[in-house]
């Protein structure tokens, strides 16, 4: 029996534990899990001769975008298979390409495993250089009513200063 890309994929996906579905033949999403990126959804679409990875990041920073830009061509020099790309919108994403023949489980594996560790290990560093202006101003609201600052935490250097 012929086993394909797409049942490669199909078999690894089941494998993981994390919530996925293919929403078309050869087309899967997929959660990927992470710590300061909670959830990285990444798509994975079976072409004629490759395999196409695409992960939602963040979106169109609302601030420095020449600086965010900049930091993202400077990243993409040292990823393995993969780079940070924007849309029209100016939404961030990473994005790659699988040879068929290189669609294993280990390839998988090694593919998801570098989208998830770039997305998760950039994430802070986009927010805040791209979003630092409604980081502050989150930071103020929630200790003007006592909400919880938790999450701000790796973002305390933008916590405003009582004067």
């Amino acid at each position: 029996m012929f086993v394909t890309a797409t049942d490669i994929i199909r078999e690894y996906l089941a494998t993981t534990g994390q919530p996925w579905n293919e929403t078309a033949p050869g087309a899967f999403s997929v959660e990927l899990p992470g710590e300061r990126k909670l959830k990285t959804a990444c798509s994975l679409a079976v072409r004629d001769h490759s395999l196409v990875v695409n992960a939602f990041v963040a979106r169109c920073p609302d601030e420095n975008h020449e600086r965010v830009h900049r930091w993202l061509l400077e990243r993409n020099a040292r990823l393995p298979g993969i780079a940070f790309a924007v849309d029209q919108a100016g939404d961030i994403y990473l994005v790659g390409r699988l040879p068929l023949e290189a669609v294993t489980h280990d390839g998988l594996d090694r593919l998801l495993g570098a989208v998830l560790d770039a997305a998760d290990s950039s994430f802070n560093t986009i927010l805040d250089m791209g979003f630092a202006d409604s980081i502050r101003r989150e930071w103020a609201w929630r200790l003007a009513r006592g909400e919880s600052t938790r999450n701000l935490d790796a973002f305390a250097h933008l916590r405003p200063t009582d004067r």
